[in-house]
């Protein structure tokens, strides 16, 4: 190879080293043509990466941008046979190049239930290609995903414009389609939109242009993603954000937290504020595997070290001492569900903001946002794939920022506290005002001295089962008994908080979360203040029964599984309750044609249907005795 050659092929690798990385996401309704396109995409900004290889005798193997090697036909076969097996299930990332930029394009899945694969990848997204088919027009699922990149904050949308050869490529249906996307977008408040009319099977405007539109003088979609302009500066130029994932300590001399800078840059020397905490400090090393740096900017992983010895651990954010995130604990944001069960208000979820996680209620839900005309409607729940705007209340203050300052620290995932499955993504909006100014007031009076004047050890006797079962009866013998025993006593009774409390709730699922949840923060009074509560409610959903118990130290609460068969629990049905309902008097009756969530492992279980009240009391008084609740 001749020096001339060689200097070039240098030239070229050291160019595309440097080269600008854009990710966009390909998103689309079924069937409208997205895998053709994607597929036509791939396979002919690969040939024309090819020959510009070619053109300097490098093998594209050594440059490794590419991936495996690609062949048209059979990545549509792989394709047609995921829609024969059912439905794509996942976000399939590709990696290719160009001469021009780089691109990581996140290709999501375009059923309906899939629409939490397609959060996760406009998450990071810099550009969005919704695709649309020329025949059918925008869809609901079009409008879906437009308006969840538009509040995940991608700026740019290319809607493409697909199987225009089955329209014989007739200029007017595009205007047609162009009018509705604008008219939808303007309403979003998205200002880069751009529509480009294309054939996936034919080529047509994917890499190149064609002669069948001779009437469109607009850029390919490769072109659009070549031109875009991104600013990849942004990030960097933000004030500092460095989440901590976690605080190490290898030696004596030496002590370390690690993490990853999420904006703006830190660099040796600057003074630094640790939130939620407000301690300040001063960076003293920015430590990495390869050696101690002067400064890291975003995108950095890198280990921290301080002048001072202060209290910092994962979760954590560390930001610049001058332009500080915020911290809160209660907050208005975006929810989109992607839960099977309903997100419910009053129901406590798990909620998880860089490293940080907190426990997390909905309360209220303002409204749920309708896709196809964008009207804000009143709801008391959200089911999969809504997308409603909230207000939520959390177990501790957090650093956060609104998610149009900074996707990272205004980002959130909502986790089902039993499960662990991820059932909510959001985007913070702002802080609530009572957040900042109501604090918590300490008293020099607390449980354990109002438990010691009582002699006892306060805690939640919380006895649950369906309707009938014996609850109430056993809660009354059971308070009796302890009354005699000279202990300090409330019984809080399903019924007779509805009187009061709660009488402005109904049966409905919500209604039943919000009882719970409004019980659960008595009772939680009643104990700080050294009681023994007796808690008698169906409470049938499993979450909320857990709720209550996380409010409570681990030893003060005693699930008591009242076990009756619904068959028992009718015969006796004091109340005439089930006779109603099985004539339809009654609705989301529990047993009937609402669910009971069985306990799986109370700390006290009554076989209702074999034992009398009296056993049933009996058998409670002797397990609080024996865990020291009473002498």
């Amino acid at each position: 190879m001749s020096a001339t050659a060689a200097s070039q092929i240098e030239a070229y690798l050291q160019a595309h080293e440097r080269k600008s990385v854009l990710r966009f996401i390909t998103c689309g309704s079924v069937d409208d043509g997205k895998s053709t396109l994607v597929g036509r995409l791939l396979y002919e900004s690969k040939r024309v990466f090819d020959d510009q290889l070619a053109a300097l005798a490098i093998d594209s193997k050594r440059v490794g941008t590419q991936g495996d090697d690609l062949d048209y036909a059979l990545l549509l076969d792989g394709l047609q046979a995921e829609r024969e097996q059912g439905i794509t299930i996942d976000v399939a990332y590709r990696y290719f190049s160009t001469d021009h930029r780089a691109f990581v394009m996140a290709d999501s899945p375009g059923h309906e239930q899939y629409t939490r694969n397609m959060v996760t990848a406009a998450s990071t997204a810099d550009c969005a290609v919704v695709v649309v088919d020329a025949r059918k027009g925008p869809s609901t699922q079009t409008r879906r995903h437009c308006a969840i990149v538009s509040l995940l904050g991608v700026k740019h949308v290319a809607v493409v414009v697909t199987k225009m050869d089955l329209v014989d490529y007739r200029q007017r249906r595009l205007l047609e389609i162009e009018a509705e996307v604008s008219d939808f977008a303007s309403r979003l408040g998205m200002e880069d939109v751009v529509c480009i009319p294309a054939s996936g099977l034919n080529g047509e405007n994917v890499v190149a242009s064609g002669s069948a539109m001779p009437w469109y003088e607009g850029p390919t979609l490769l072109q659009y993603l070549e031109a875009l302009e991104v600013d990849d500066a942004a990030a960097a130029r933000g004030p500092l954000r460095f989440w901590v994932q976690s605080a190490t300590r290898p030696s004596e001399d030496f002590r370390g937290f690690a993490g990853t800078v999420t904006g703006g840059k830190v660099a040796v020397g600057e003074r630094i504020v640790v939130l939620p905490s407000g301690r300040e400090s001063t960076v003293s090393r920015i430590v990495t595997y390869d050696g101690d740096l002067d400064q890291a900017v975003s995108g950095q992983s890198v280990t921290l070290t301080l002048d001072d010895e202060i209290d910092v651990s994962r979760g954590d954010l560390i930001c610049d001492a001058c332009d500080r995130a915020g911290v809160g604990d209660q907050f208005e944001a975006t929810v989109v569900w992607m839960g099977e069960e309903p997100l419910l208000p009053g129901r406590n979820y798990l909620l998880k903001i860089g490293t940080q996680t907190a426990t997390a209620t909905v309360a209220p839900l303002k409204y749920k946002l309708g896709i196809d005309t964008l009207e804000h409607i009143a709801a008391e729940q959200l089911t999969l794939n809504e997308i409603g705007v909230c207000e939520l209340e959390l177990g501790k203050r957090i650093p956060f920022d609104a998610y149009t300052d900074n996707r990272d620290t205004g980002g959130f995932l909502l986790i089902d506290r039993l499960t662990l499955d991820t059932v909510g993504a959001g985007m913070l909006h702002f802080p609530l005002r009572r957040s900042d100014n109501v604090h918590w007031q300490a008293l020099d009076v607390g449980k354990r001295s109002r438990a010691a004047i009582k002699h006892q050890r306060p805690c939640i006797v919380w006895l649950t089962g369906v309707s009938g079962a014996g609850k109430s009866t056993i809660a009354n013998l059971v308070e009796k008994r302890l009354l005699s025993l000279g202990a300090h006593t409330y019984l809080l009774d399903g019924d007779n908080v509805r009187h009061g409390l709660n009488k402005d709730l109904g049966f409905t699922a919500a209604d039943r979360v919000e009882n719970i949840r409004r019980v659960g923060e008595v009772a939680s009074l009643m104990v700080d203040a050294g009681l023994i509560v007796l808690c008698s409610f169906i409470s049938p959903f499993a979450s909320e029964r857990r709720s209550v118990r996380a409010l409570m130290a681990a030893d003060e609460f005693f699930e008591v599984f009242v076990d009756a068969s619904i068959e028992v629990a009718e015969k006796r049905d004091p109340k005439g309750l089930y006779v109603k309902a099985r004539r339809g008097e009654l609705i989301n009756f529990t047993g009937v044609d609402s669910p009971y969530e069985a306990p799986e492992s109370p700390e006290i279980h009554l076989d209702a249907d074999q034992l009398t009240p009296e056993q049933s009391a009996e058998k409670v008084i002797e397990a609080l005795r024996a865990a020291g609740v009473i002498g």
